[in-house]
């Protein structure tokens, strides 16, 4: 009877005890599983310039270290370290982050195999490994990608066939296998782009394009039998036969290498081709492609109320799409005057290329014959210049605490931009109005709708000027080229506008002064009356230090002369409290610059604004984006 008793009770418990050990295998000590297979990857990687220093192997929560993007429900969904001189070897650990959508490691050194794990990673849309030192073959596990649309792994080191299992992915829209050692025969992918240029085993020296086949050599019949009757006259037909195969082979051959030549032409403009702004089933990146149906209907049918802020290039509204999410969705105007398409493609190309928590995420597009339209997340908080003067149970909604973080975060953005991303990208309209706020209040950097892609071989660009007045830095006023440096400037009238609470656009309306708020800011300075400067709406809440800090960082961001103003990594770490009294001491020994060879060249912002004849569209928000 107690034997009996025991196997029940055993019975009983063996379903509790079969799920406290699963709870243990899933979650040991309550370690997230994320943050284990990001330190796998961590510790094969070489990291010369502590890129990851902030990965921590204590943290519940890798949401929040460098170059990780996570969902909204907290997975790591964006893995992003493009040019940080990365080498080591790629950690089959990769394979446990089920949840990655976007995999960048283009322009680093790591060598060795591709892990195979990847395959298993089924959410995966965009995989760049290119310009790397990677070697054996490619995974034929990469077939399991379902929903890879955008494939680079171009100038490795890679050997072997190209894997048949790569032609069962069916929406490819970019494949790049160029500049290896690949060997075989080529699968069939269907990639609306593909390119294996360089890889010496499978193209001939003289092809450009081998993603076309040939038609096979033409068989022609045995020749007669000698001895049968009308062999002459067979003869004769033979040869004419021969020769009308020959002269229909010759012009097969012609038009193959015609459509083969088109193909390859056409193929180097088919990503982001203004020839191809009509097309309905163009594809960019790993982006969502929403239909216009869709958006008018999460718009209300792009109601006024809805409106979140007007801007330069389009309207943006509050959307609620058909799954309950809110987004915020940017209806381009004039998309086909002037600027317009190129707008468009800026944006979407800019956006799905810089990945970090500090900018914003472009979640989709639309692109119909009459219609351009991007979808953002929604930020709950709107824009740092729509809550400047807001107040939340009588206090400032942003406390000088708030406008502290908004600075490091969009310092953090921008030192992304610049230096991180590849290729580098210059924002130039860096303003109040284009910082975002999520939930947290935490800094977004937003409307990449003004931003220039940048070649490493080039310093500067010379474009059309494009901004808000009083944030344009003075040499792109004069002169017309922007650089790193004109979104220093632009960071600087940002930092002065958290200090003062005015925007730089109303300054002298909204603090009944004379002339712009920077040549206001130095003369205070200058008189030692810098608590005149801050907020009132703070009401004194604010530490002294840290004022005068912030100030002499936005006064090094706005000097006249570019070179003579920090690179934004500097000023982060300068906000970060390292480096700011020497790079000052140094700054006052510096004669104020001279722009113009002009003999009383003017030595305020304000003159450059009113001597300059240009007219620009001021760009606010009224609202969150």
């Amino acid at each position: 009877m107690e034997l009996t008793s025991l196997v029940f009770w055993l019975l009983c418990l063996l379903p509790l005890l079969l799920m406290e050990v699963s709870s243990a295998a899933l979650s040991p000590s309550g370690i997230n599983y994320e943050v284990v297979a990001l330190m796998g990857i961590k510790n094969d990687l070489i990291d010369p310039h502590n890129v990851l220093e902030n990965w921590d192997s204590n943290s519940v929560d890798p949401c929040s270290w460098r170059m990780i993007t996570c969902t909204p429900d907290g997975f790591v969904s964006a893995l992003g370290l493009p040019s940080q001189n990365l080498s080591g070897t790629l950690s089959p650990w990769v394979g446990n982050l089920t949840n990655l959508q976007t995999v960048l490691l283009q322009n680093n050194d790591i060598s060795g195999q591709i892990p195979a794990a990847i395959g298993s990673l089924e959410k995966l849309q965009t995989l760049d490994l290119s310009n790397n030192a990677f070697s054996g073959e490619i995974p034929s596990s990469f077939g399991g990608l379902k929903n890879l649309n955008y494939l680079r792994l171009n100038n490795n080191s890679l050997t072997g066939a190209c894997p048949q299992s790569l032609s069962n992915i069916g929406g490819l829209t970019l494949v790049d296998l160029s500049y290896n050692n690949l060997s075989g025969s080529l699968p069939r992918i269907t990639a609306r782009t593909l390119k294996i240029v360089g890889n010496p085993l499978i193209c001939g020296p003289k092809e450009n394009n081998c993603s076309s086949v040939l038609p096979e050599p033409l068989s022609f019949p045995p020749d007669v039998l000698e001895g049968q009757p009308d062999s002459g006259k067979k003869s004769h037909h033979v040869a004419v036969a021969f020769g009308a195969s020959f002269g229909a082979a010759f012009v097969v051959v012609i038009i193959v290498a015609f459509l083969v030549w088109w193909r390859y032409r056409h193929n180097q403009q088919i990503f982001f081709d203004v020839n191809e702004q009509y097309d309905p089933e163009v594809r960019l990146g790993h982006l969502k492609r929403y239909t216009f149906k869709e958006l008018r209907a999460a718009t209300d049918h792009f109601n006024s109320k809805n409106i979140l802020g007007r801007g330069g290039f389009g309207i943006v509204y509050k959307a609620s799409l058909g799954d309950g999410s809110v987004v915020a969705v940017k209806r381009l105007k004039d998309y086909n005057a002037a600027g317009g398409e190129i707008q468009f493609q800026t944006e979407v190309e800019t956006i799905s290329l810089a990945v970090h928590r500090n900018l914003l995420r472009l979640c989709g597009f639309c692109s119909t014959q009459n219609e351009r339209l991007l979808v953002y997340p929604y930020m709950a908080n709107g824009s740092v210049a729509s809550r400047l003067k807001d107040h939340i149970h009588g206090r400032p909604a942003l406390d000088w605490t708030r406008r502290k973080r908004i600075a490091l975060g969009t310092a953090r953005g921008l030192v992304y931009l610049h230096e991180q991303c590849d290729p580098k990208i210059i924002h130039r309209d860096v303003k109040a109005a284009n910082i975002l706020l999520d939930e947290d209040f935490e800094a977004v950097v937003g409307d990449f709708g003004l931003a220039k892609l940048l070649d490493h071989r080039d310093s500067h660009v010379t474009t059309a000027v494009r901004g808000t007045v009083g944030h344009i830095a003075p040499e792109y006023l004069s002169t017309g080229q922007s650089s790193e440096k004109t979104d220093v400037f632009g960071f600087g009238i940002l930092l002065l506008e958290l200090i003062t609470g005015h925007k730089a656009l109303d300054f002298g309306r909204a603090a009944n002064q004379k002339g712009v708020m920077l040549d206001w800011v130095k003369k205070l300075h200058q008189e030692g009356r810098l608590s005149q400067m801050a907020d009132k709406d703070l009401k004194g809440n604010f530490v002294m230090v840290e004022l005068e800090e912030m100030v002499q960082v936005a006064l090094l961001c706005t000097q006249f002369n570019p070179s003579h103003r920090p690179k934004m990594s500097e000023v982060l770490k300068m906000l970060e409290g390292d480096g700011l009294a020497e790079r000052w001491e140094a700054s006052q020994r510096i004669e104020t610059p001279r722009f113009r060879s002009c003999e009383n060249p003017p030595q305020r912002y304000s003159d450059y604004i009113e001597e300059s004849s240009l007219i620009v569209e001021a760009m606010e928000l009224s609202g969150p984006r």
